[in-house]
């Protein structure tokens, strides 16, 4: 098994700037390719997503069964095993006792200087798309993931859809999870289509103001197309995650989780990073036994990231790997080290930081209460986790006495007649000479 070993001392800075960009000079190859199905949808609607979810699902639709029937959802839930059931109602509750302290206060309000009043209101945006992959395997935790904080934060339209199978059907898992949010409105369509159908709309499917959740790089690359028409939220594609070790770290434990973002798909990216060279080498030497114990599908995801876009990091010391870190900003990050919190008082940039060896992604990715819903491909530089926040505004108000008028506008008036806007400095002359 092929498996990329990095020796940060030896490579040059455009080698390293090449790994922290991971598929970004593919994306910009993928948005030409879909941006014609994302135009055939806007024109075409229905027909469009009728022939497309034919051409790349293996099924043909009639328009009028792309909604799931609200009978379907509500039996999806009655056919889950009471163990899945029980699972998913307690990340249900973790994920939203975590969003409901995100909850901001509804308005506020504050005194600028004497006469000066100013503040925000915040309110629910209307409608969201979540898109919930498939492709890969089922993903109710997707759904969790972004329509629990949408509830919290009151969205009144909340349209959820997912890709088919052969027989047209939505996943039933991802179904039931929508049941126990609230969640009614889903369409049993995916991929770049969906991603058209949420921003334009069709005659079966009202548009949205934005969209939220993961998906492949094709669906990366249509958010990127409608961004203009739709807020695309943070851009979510495919899952990375850093792992990193000292001498203190159980390697098996290291690989063992390094395999948990790996295992998402070939267009996954997983590096365990380490200033010690006996873990790297352990590490090498464990990852092929560890991949050859996964099902055959999960085992050849992991085998094309480690020979693409994975494998083991070794730095020059802990700086030197945290350095390594903040550069590529992951979207996960488990700090496997003596002292994790010592440790993360040096990272500034990751979607999620996770301390310690009984905090795997897989706790983060269901259970634990934060969203994992995360920035992928360095965007963890700007933006954060999806979270309530994501699903509201705020609308700022004020209001000026005659007194703060009268105190504030001189100096205003100044910078109107600097910047030349005559108009701006007429309404302030006006008032002021007693008009």
């Amino acid at each position: 098994m092929l498996i990329n070993f990095f020796d940060l001392s030896r490579m040059t800075s455009e080698e390293r700037v090449k790994m922290y960009r991971r598929g970004q000079v593919e994306l910009g190859d993928l948005i030409t390719k879909v941006a014609p199905l994302v135009e055939q949808v806007r024109r075409r609607g229905d027909d469009a997503i009728r022939e497309l979810t034919k051409k790349f699902d293996g099924v043909d639709m009639n328009p009028l069964q792309f909604r799931v029937n609200p009978r379907e959802i509500l039996q999806a839930l009655e056919e889950l095993s009471a163990d899945l059931r029980g699972a998913m109602e307690i990340s249900i509750r973790n994920i939203r006792k975590f969003h409901e302290h995100q909850i901001e206060s509804p308005a506020w309000e504050m005194e600028i200087s004497p006469g000066i009043i100013a503040g925000e209101r915040v309110h629910p945006i209307p409608s969201v798309g979540i898109y919930v992959p498939r492709g890969k395997g089922s993903f109710p935790s997707m759904m969790m993931m972004a329509g629990v904080p949408a509830k919290v934060a009151g969205v009144e339209r909340i349209v959820a859809v997912t890709p088919p199978d052969r027989d047209g059907k939505a996943d039933t898992a991802t179904l039931a999870a929508a049941q126990l949010i609230g969640i009614k409105e889903i369409y049993a369509i995916g991929g770049v289509q969906a991603i058209a159908a949420l921003a334009y709309g069709t005659s079966t499917i009202p548009r949205v103001e934005k969209i939220v959740g993961p998906g492949s790089a094709y669906v990366l690359a249509a958010k990127q197309i409608v961004s203009a028409e739709v807020d695309t939220g943070l851009p979510a594609g495919p899952s990375e995650a850093i792992i990193l070790a000292d001498e203190s770290t159980d390697p098996l434990t290291a690989v063992t989780d390094l395999l948990i973002e790996a295992e998402h798909g070939p267009d996954s990216s997983a590096y365990l990073v380490t200033p010690v060279p006996s873990i790297a080498r352990i590490a090498l030497d464990l990852i092929p036994s560890r991949v050859s114990q996964l099902p055959e599908g999960r085992k050849s995801f992991c085998q094309a990231v480690f020979r693409s876009s994975g494998g083991v990091v070794l730095a020059s010391d802990m700086d030197d790997a945290v350095d390594f870190i903040n550069n590529f900003a992951p979207e996960h990050l488990q700090i496997l080290t003596k002292n994790p919190c010592e440790t993360l008082e040096k990272i500034k940039y990751a979607g999620e930081a996770l301390l310690g060896p009984f905090t795997p992604s897989t706790l983060a990715n269901y259970s634990i209460g934060p969203n994992a819903i995360l920035p992928t491909s360095g965007f963890a530089r700007t933006s954060s986790g999806l979270s309530v926040r994501d699903f509201t505004r705020r609308m700022s108000f004020a209001k000026v006495s005659e007194e703060g008028f009268r105190s504030l506008a001189p100096k205003t008036l100044i910078l109107a007649n600097y910047e030349g806007f005559a108009a701006h400095a007429s309404a302030l002359t006006y008032r002021l000479n007693g008009g």
